[in-house]
């Protein structure tokens, strides 16, 4: 499933290549380029299953997101803002998502 993410942000401009939004910083907005499960930690879910999730809760290719909220021990989990909503992930579930920041 990700390489169908790779190739259509090839086709829409966008680059591939980002930054995994599991090691950002809060206050730094930007745009998905890909969503791959296997980027992410190991964890309860399969990298398809963590990959399907995410593109459900709207994490999709060309989506705006900034960290806006992050825990206090660890600076996990956080908040990310999505378009118009705020969703919570732990960051190594956020590790699945590249982001190129402005």
């Amino acid at each position: 499933m990700s390489k169908v993410f790779s190739e259509s942000g090839a086709a829409s401009g966008l680059d591939a290549r980002g930054e995994p939004l599991g090691a950002a910083r809060a206050g730094r907005p930007g745009v998905i380029v890909r969503v791959d499960g296997t980027l992410a930690d190991a964890g309860v879910l399969g990298p398809e299953e963590l990959e399907r999730r995410l593109l459900e809760l709207g994490f999709v290719e060309g989506a705006r997101v900034e960290i806006v909220e992050q825990g206090l021990f660890g600076a996990d989990p956080i908040a990310v803002k999505l378009d118009d909503m705020r969703v919570a992930l732990r960051r190594r579930e956020a590790r699945a998502i590249e982001v190129k920041f402005d």
